[in-house]
């Protein structure tokens, strides 16, 4: 088996996203035949080398296996948590294998979660060349004006930089109306950030769909194992989200 870099097969292990994986080899825990190796880019034979991280040895993972959660409030989308907070991990009881989730949700967001041991699918989604939309709902405490929801659906200005272009429509009319929000990027604590802008809060906020992925009846703490149809139409729409993003813009 050829040598890869460290970080992808930490991800391929189940230790982590590769992003999270980087971390990781910078903070030294992990070993490559004994020795410490920190430095990103490094590069290993998972079949041939002895490769540890805080001392545990990896292993290939005997099968890949893809979650979907419906992550409750208050609750951290975390393996560990310093602060010792409730987190996802805590809920998925009966799963033998090392997981951990693809992206985050806020402490007091909920919904669709998506935890797997597939490293490469993992980083395809969180990778920032991958604009794979994820749709929320959102209680408000009032309602955005006209031209409001047309400014959000165009962009609005956050530390300094506008936010790509938004889905919005209100799915209910009331004293606090609830909003779809559909999103291609994730910056932390987007969608509240966007709608304090205009001067609204969000009371709620719940994450519905990621991709094809639809949350559906679970209830807040259940999950479920992904069917190999979801999982082939997830990996689809990650491709072709990559090659949207790739393709030349054209000018006349």
């Amino acid at each position: 088996m050829p040598e890869e870099r460290l970080q992808k097969i930490l991800a391929h292990a189940g230790v982590d996203s590769r992003r999270h994986a980087e971390q990781i080899i910078k903070e030294g825990r992990v070993t490559v035949n004994g020795a410490v190796v920190s430095e990103l880019g490094s590069k290993a034979d998972f079949q041939r080398d002895h490769i540890k991280v805080d001392g545990r040895l990896l292993h290939p993972p005997k099968r890949l296996i893809y979650i979907a959660l419906h992550k409750p409030n208050n609750t951290v989308t975390t393996v560990s948590d310093p602060q010792k907070r409730a987190t996802v991990m805590e809920l998925l009881r009966g799963i033998r294998e090392r997981v951990y989730p693809v992206g985050r949700l806020d402490y007091h967001s909920e919904g669709l979660l998506l935890l797997t041991n597939d490293g490469e699918l993992s980083n395809a989604i969180m990778s920032a060349a991958t604009h794979l939309p994820k749709t929320y709902l959102a209680k408000v405490n009032g309602m955005l004006t006209t031209e409001q929801e047309e400014q959000f659906r165009r962009g609005v200005p956050l530390s300094g930089h506008r936010t790509m272009p938004a889905g919005l429509k209100m799915v209910h009319r009331a004293e606090n109306s609830w909003y779809e929000v559909r999103l291609v990027e994730g910056r932390n604590q987007q969608i509240r950030l966007m709608f304090k802008h205009f001067g609204r809060l969000v009371e709620k906020l719940r994450r519905v769909r990621i991709g094809p992925l639809e949350l559906g009846p679970l209830k807040p703490g259940q999950f479920r194992h992904l069917s190999g149809e979801e999982v082939e139409k997830l990996k689809r729409a990650v491709r072709r989200s990559r090659l949207v993003e790739a393709e030349p813009v054209k000018t006349v």
